[in-house]
């Protein structure tokens, strides 16, 4: 049974492919306005109608294809382009970064050049830790007593003083700042030798005061506050002299001394590194 289904399905292939030979031989020998060929338009004329017809309702169907294949297309570059994007974000990140800390750490530079401390040994630091205030008032870095750091040791940074080490850890240590309302340094008016106390404004985490300035001395907009490196018969100094701590903005005037506003000069509140001003075993305390 199945011998005859095959050779009854070969017989009629055989059939129709001689069928088509001789339709095929018929149709290129015939002149153009043969039989064939006339069968052939009329079968074009009934059909392209049709096709027409279908091509027609089909297009929304193609167009909205078309449109899902343009939108993944479109998400995947779009996809690429964001990753890209991240990347160059990142390494701009970086490059950002890495400008900020060679900008400080030239700057420490330049001012352990210009202050000529021989009497100490600087080493730099970089800040692990700040206060959770709106002042600031101290920092932890991560060099301690192993490093040989000490408390009262004058840390700076560079553009100015920043403060003094007060507490020591074997491998860490808390500055506390000049804006700290603890703190004072015994200053100098640079241009004229006026000596004050350099304390925190009340209320202004940018603004500190020059204290117990005479009426008479002569203090102007624009002069330099630096370290007085001296003892006061009201503060002890254990900073040397010439630190730069800020700029004169304004002057008050009041019954027998003045009180001169000073804005540091250290970036007390963005800084990343700074240097310790260590002591020799003999030094002071």
């Amino acid at each position: 049974m199945y011998d005859k289904t095959v050779r009854r399905r070969r017989a009629v292939l055989g059939l129709l492919v001689a069928l088509s030979l001789i339709l095929l031989t018929a149709y290129f020998g015939e002149a153009a306005g043969g039989g064939l060929h006339a069968v052939q338009r009329g079968f074009m004329e009934v059909v392209s109608p049709i096709q027409d017809g279908a091509s027609r309702a089909l297009k929304p169907v193609r167009d909205l294809f078309g449109w899902f294949d343009d939108a993944f297309k479109a998400r995947g570059q779009r996809d690429k382009l964001r990753k890209q994007l991240d990347q160059v974000r990142a390494q701009e990140i970086q490059y950002v970064a890495a400008a900020r800390q060679a900008a400080q750490l030239r700057g420490l530079l330049r001012l352990d050049s210009r202050l000529k401390l021989s009497q100490y040994q600087p080493v730099a630091a970089t800040v692990i830790g700040r206060s959770p205030t709106l002042w600031y008032s101290t920092v932890t870095v991560d060099h301690g007593s192993a490093d040989g750091v000490r408390r009262n040791d004058p840390v700076i940074d560079g553009d100015g003083l920043v403060g003094k080490v007060t507490t020591v850890a074997s491998d860490s240590a808390v500055i506390t700042l000049i804006t700290d309302q603890a703190s004072g340094v015994s200053s100098k008016v640079n241009e004229t030798g006026t000596v004050g106390v350099v304390q925190p404004a009340v209320g202004n985490p940018d603004d500190l005061l020059l204290q117990y300035v005479r009426r008479a001395d002569q203090v102007r907009n624009g002069q330099t506050v630096v370290t007085a490196g001296t003892t006061s018969s009201r503060l002890d100094s254990v900073f040397p002299p010439g630190i730069p701590i800020g700029q004169v903005t304004h002057v008050d005037d009041q019954d027998i001394l003045k009180s001169v506003h000073v804005a540091p000069f250290a970036q007390l509140r963005t800084f990343d590194y700074v240097q310790i001003l260590r002591r020799g075993a003999g030094g002071a305390r």
